[in-house]
């Protein structure tokens, strides 16, 4: 009776330990990630700072826009931050005898490990949402309000005396533009058809947007062309004439980016818009995306096995974090390289989820089995 009586309170000890665990793994993860997060989202929005100092976009939209991108980026980086969390999370405890407090309360290498794997299986699950939905359906929203934003802005970039450059193909240059939008002295080098670069000159001409697309109405003035065959100047005055001023690049909308397309659409590509030979890259982001969230779990376990499986140092031992970063780094390069690889043959596909899943196979059973359990207490003993 008496020695069945200890029983509870070492159950709720195991319980207060995995809570203040996981509950310091979490507060650890939502930190770096928030962190990391601010830092990549401040790098890739300088490239449309112009866009708010140079052709006055408001800041709310310029927000809107980059906000598209975050998903993205936390898809990315959760496997690299969630390993980050629980290696140096357990070193710590580790250096602060924690662990070494809790092992001598009886909790096994699996007690010890089940806070930080089910933390990495919670960032797993989010990592599936993200890359089976959020991430597609945020990024088409991206492409889509970048285009419509970069084209209604062309009708504010005009300025009375200066070339404004709405793209790499068009120049417009207004003499004089009145406060109700009447523009004079029109001038408009489009170079959108390489074949057909033409020279416009108008009297005066008026901004209108239609279908979010901006358009230029010209009034009594001519569009000067050189035949290429001929090599002639052919002039063409005009009355009113009208000059859709939106981008070249129009039609990429029409054609959608791997990382926009659902699951289906990346194994079951539309042929009048992806070419056969670009079926194998499609596949591979499909694939990707099935296999990057489970290195979450792989990457755990590697930082586990570098803090549980060896003896406990209160000066901290800097060999298996660095042996578990370089781990990490190169099963990453690896990813990356079958990546490219599979795209070409789509046979090498087995070895993605080899290289997701492997590494975390292996390194429970190295950390949770008697043989490995063996192998810690040898080590403790030896140290």
């Amino acid at each position: 009776m008496s020695a069945s009586a200890p029983r509870p309170k070492h159950r709720s000890f195991l319980l207060l330990r995995e809570h203040y665990i996981l509950r310091q793994l979490f507060l650890g993860l939502v930190g770096i990630t928030s962190g990391a997060i601010a830092l990549i989202w401040l790098m890739q929005s300088l490239r449309f700072v112009s866009l708010v100092v140079d052709r006055g976009l408001s800041l709310r939209v310029f927000l809107q826009l980059t906000s598209l991108m975050i998903p993205s980026f936390l898809a990315v980086i959760l496997p690299i931050t969630t390993f980050l969390v629980i290696l140096f999370g357990y070193q710590r405890m580790s250096g602060d005898r924690e662990l070494t407090v809790m092992q001598a309360a009886g909790l096994s290498p699996f007690q010890l490990a089940r806070p930080a794997m089910a933390c990495a299986l919670i960032t797993a699950i989010l990592g599936y949402i993200l890359n089976l939905w959020l991430v597609p359906v945020s990024y088409h929203a991206f492409r889509r309000y970048e285009f419509e934003i970069r084209n209604r802005m062309a009708a504010f970039l005009l300025q009375d005396g200066v070339f404004a450059q709405l793209s790499k193909d068009m120049t417009v240059y207004v003499r004089k533009r009145d406060r109700d939008g009447q523009m004079h002295g029109v001038f408009v080098e489009d170079d959108r058809q390489p074949t057909a670069r033409a020279t416009i000159i108008a009297e005066r001409g008026t901004m209108v947007v239609v279908d979010n697309q901006p358009r230029v109405v010209l009034f009594n003035g001519s569009r000067q062309e050189i035949d290429h065959h001929t090599g002639r100047l052919n002039v063409l005055t005009f009355d009113r004439n009208s000059i859709d001023l939106s981008s070249s690049k129009q039609a990429d909308t029409e054609v959608r980016d791997a990382s926009e397309m659902s699951l289906s659409e990346l194994f079951h590509p539309d042929p009048r818009l992806v070419s056969q030979r670009d079926w194998g890259k499609f596949a591979v982001e499909g694939w990707r995306r099935l296999t990057s969230p489970l290195t979450t779990l792989s990457f755990s376990m590697i930082a586990l096995v570098a803090v549980l499986s060896g003896a406990f140092s209160r000066h901290g031992n800097i060999k298996r974090p660095m042996a578990a970063i370089l781990s990490v780094v190169g099963l990453m390069a690896m990813s990356l390289m079958l990546q490219n690889l599979a795209g070409r043959n789509l046979a090498l596909v087995p070895l993605l989820w080899a290289v997701a899943i492997l590494p975390a196979i292996g390194c429970a059973v190295w950390l949770f089995l008697p043989r490995g359990r063996f192998a810690g207490r040898k080590t403790n003993h030896g140290a």
